[in-house]
C-alpha cells in the first residue's frame, strides 16, 4: 500500500516559509529563475512531483540562467573548500593519481577557455578517469551542442540533490 503523505524532508520543504524555502533551492541550484520556478508550485503532493517541476523549469532556463546555474558549481576535481555536497558528488576524484589531477586541471581550463564555463557532469558516480574522458570528448563539441548536454547534466545534478532534500530524515 503507497502512502498518500509526502516523504518527510518534501513534507518539510513544503512547509517552509518563501526565504527559507528558496535559500534550499539556491543551495539545490544557484539559478533564481530555476529556485523561483519550483518555490511557485509548491506544495509538492509527490517527490515526482518536485522532479517533474525541477526537470520543466531547467528546460526553460535562458543562456544567462543556465550560466548563474552554472557558476554554483567548481571545477571537476576542486570541490568548494567546507562543501560537503560538492565534496560527495565529486568523490571519484578524491583518490584520484596526482598525474590525473594535473590532466583535470588542464582540460577543465581548456574548457572554460572554450565555452567560457566551468565543465558540468553529474559527477555521482563516475571515476576520475570516466570524468576526464566526457571532458576530452566534450572538448570538440559545437558551444550549441555542449549548452544542451550541460542543461542535461544540470537537470541530472538537481535530480539527485532534490532527492537528498526529499529523502532526508531530520533537518
Amino acid at each position: 500500500m503507497t502512502s498518500t503523505f509526502p516523504p518527510p524532508g518534501l513534507a518539510r520543504f513544503n512547509a517552509l516559509e518563501e526565504h527559507a524555502a528558496l535559500a534550499v533551492l539556491h543551495e539545490t541550484c544557484a539559478s533564481t529563475a530555476w529556485a523561483r520556478r519550483l518555490l511557485a508550485a509548491r506544495p509538492y503532493p509527490a517527490a515526482d512531483d518536485l522532479y517533474t517541476a525541477s526537470d520543466a523549469a531547467t528546460a526553460g532556463l535562458t543562456t544567462a540562467d543556465l550560466e548563474e546555474a552554472m557558476a554554483g558549481h567548481p571545477p571537476i576535481g576542486r570541490p568548494k573548500p567546507g562543501d560537503p555536497t560538492s565534496t560527495r558528488e565529486q568523490s571519484g576524484m578524491a583518490g584520484a593519481p596526482e598525474a590525473l589531477k594535473a590532466e583535470m586541471l588542464e582540460l577543465n581550463l581548456a574548457y572554460q577557455e572554450r565555452f567560457g564555463h566551468v565543465f558540468l557532469i553529474c559527477a555521482t558516480g563516475r571515476t576520475g578517469e570516466q570524468m576526464r574522458d566526457a571532458l576530452r570528448e566534450r572538448l570538440g563539441n559545437a558551444p550549441e551542442r555542449e549548452r544542451e548536454i550541460v542543461r542535461t547534466e544540470l537537470g541530472k545534478i538537481n535530480r539527485i540533490r532534490l532527492a537528498r532534500l526529499v529523502e532526508a530524515e531530520e533537518d
